[in-house]
């Protein structure tokens, strides 16, 4: 019995020891992040293992782990650039990213858990100067939105090459320009509107005068055509032809034939 004090104390003192240990040793990594194994009495920075997933992990106690999201993100950006002519314009743009899992023991290695302003925040600046300074502020402002989305999502993405970084999309939310700029701008628009409004009445005006025309000439031919085909003969023949017409009729009795020189039309008069 006097033993056991002496006996017990080590194995409590090793049980210590060993929660320590583990608790030391265990890692648990949130959902959307993985985590990069640092061997602090080895090689330093894992490059060529896996990343350690989510979830609990077991690592040496002397060892680090540093957690990286690598689920998509989002950053957004207001940049000052300057357009082919050399005006200043603004640029608002929202870039969704995700580091490359596989490499990221270099990412950290190479550029830091700061990737984003290291590698990603230079990338989209560059890309957003080089892209706009192609362009007009009439441009910018009108019709070249998409355009502009994509060629500063081609260029961001050359920029971050070998970078083990990804860049899913690029949204170009705002374009601001000098206020003078915008004005005179809108201003051109407003009066190339009002323009092809009335280029398009005065079309329109044109057509409805050439129908008009073309119904009133139509209208004249056939009527020269009636006139030159209604002889005096058969003008007298139509007219006998509806005089034995009519004379059918119960209250017809009398009928009077024309005289002089073509002999006239037929007269009907009425009940006798």
């Amino acid at each position: 019995m006097e033993r056991l004090p002496k006996i017990g104390l080590p194995i409590i003192f090793l049980a210590i020891v060993a929660i320590i240990v583990i608790a030391k040793s265990a890692v648990v990594i949130d959902s959307g992040h993985a985590g990069v194994l640092y061997r602090t009495l080895g090689e330093g920075v894992v490059t060529d293992e896996p990343a350690l997933g989510e979830g609990f992990n077991l690592v040496a106690p002397w060892n680090k782990v540093i957690e990286f999201e690598v689920r998509q993100q989002s950053q957004s950006y207001r940049m000052d650039v300057l357009s082919v002519n050399g005006l200043e314009i603004k640029v608002d743009a929202t870039v969704w990213f995700e580091p490359e899992k596989s490499n990221l023991g270099k990412l950290l290695q190479e550029k830091g858990q700061d990737y984003e302003e290291r590698i990603l925040t230079p990338a989209v600046s560059a890309a957003a100067r080089e892209v706009v300074g192609r362009y007009t502020p009439e441009q910018l402002y009108s019709s070249k939105r998409d355009v502009i989305q994509q060629e500063i999502l081609d260029e961001t993405s050359k920029g971050v090459e070998g970078q083990y970084i990804n860049i899913n999309r690029i949204l170009v939310k705002d374009v601001t320009l000098p206020p003078t700029i915008k004005e005179a701008i809108e201003k051109k628009l407003k009066q190339e509107q009002e323009s092809l409004e009335y280029e398009f009445r005065l079309t329109k005006a044109k057509q409805e005068a050439e129908r008009q025309k073309i119904e009133a000439e139509g209208k004249a031919n056939a009527n020269r055509i009636l006139s030159a085909s209604l002889t005096d003969k058969i003008l007298t023949e139509k007219g006998i032809q509806a005089t034995l017409e009519l004379s059918k009729s119960p209250n017809s009795k009398v009928i009077v034939v024309g005289g002089g020189e073509g002999g006239g039309l037929p007269i009907i008069l009425g009940n006798q």
